[in-house]
This record gives C-alpha cells, sequence and structure tokens, in this order.
C-alpha cells in the first residue's frame, strides 16, 4: 500500500539517496531531494514534503506548497505540487498515479479549488503525465516551465 509518510530519521538517508538513482535526463526535471529537504526546511511555513513509501520502502519524494504561489487569484485557495520524484526503479509502476490521488484527495479535504504544478518541456515526461492525468496548460511560463493546474473542487 502506497503511503506518504513525514520526513524522519528513519527515512531521511533513503529520500537523500534515492536522488541518486535518476538518469541523468531525469536529473534535468527535479531538484535533488536534499536541496528541496532544504527549502522546506526554509519555507517550513508553507512546505509539506512527504517520502512516498510502499511497504516500508521509500520509493519517491513529494513536496507541496501550502500556499497559493503561482496561482491565479481568482483560483484560490490552491495547494502547489512543488517536487515530485519517483527513484528510478519505481516509475511505470503506478506509483505517480497512486500518489497524485493521494494528493487529490488532501486538497479535497483542505477545501482547495485547484492543485497547480510546474513543468520542463525539455522531454515529453513528466509534462505529459500531468496532461493524462486531468491538469490543463495554463499558457503561463515560470521560471522557464510551463504552469499547469488541476480542478480539484
Amino acid at each position: 500500500m502506497l503511503e506518504l509518510k513525514e520526513i524522519t530519521y528513519d527515512n531521511l538517508k533513503a529520500v537523500i539517496k534515492l536522488s541518486d538513482t535518476l538518469s541523468e535526463q531525469d536529473k534535468k526535471h527535479v531538484a535533488p531531494n536534499v536541496v528541496s529537504l532544504a527549502e522546506a526546511y526554509l519555507n517550513f511555513n508553507i512546505a509539506w514534503p512527504r517520502a512516498i513509501v510502499v511497504d516500508d520502502v521509500v520509493v519517491g519524494f513529494v513536496m507541496l506548497g501550502l500556499d497559493n504561489y503561482i496561482a491565479e487569484e481568482k483560483d484560490w485557495p490552491v495547494y502547489f505540487l512543488w517536487r515530485f520524484m519517483m527513484g528510478t526503479e519505481y516509475q511505470g509502476k503506478g506509483y505517480g498515479k497512486q500518489t497524485l490521488d493521494l494528493i487529490v484527495q488532501k486538497c479535497k479535504e483542505e477545501g482547495r479549488k485547484y492543485l497547480y504544478v510546474s513543468s520542463t518541456r525539455i522531454d515529453p515526461m513528466p509534462y505529459q503525465m500531468y496532461i493524462n492525468y486531468g491538469f490543463e496548460d495554463t499558457g503561463l511560463v515560470d521560471d522557464g516551465e510551463s504552469v499547469l493546474k488541476l480542478k480539484i473542487i
């Protein structure tokens, strides 16, 4: 069963080392997890970092921004999918969709109207994964990445 677990001393090293499993191409799409965790520490009031765990094995990392960053004001309140990565050996197993399903559930429970994400376009993935899930391209660009949004409620 896939779960989103708090980052603790017990899983910290596994989360950090997961970045080393990515191909050079995949590394172009997401910051190393250690950088994400440092950003979470510096932005503790809005960052929601979690280990993606399946049967007690850390398979990925996800971090939400719990503010309205990047979103058009008419869409507030939103969450921002700040970081999302899956270890190489765990890609293509449906864990990405399951993780997004849990994030969407959190958004619903907490009354968010949209889930925003920004994505590189150097390769078809991860952009195409978001489109396939139901995100729509807003036409906006932030820091060179396409901004997408998913209607929650």
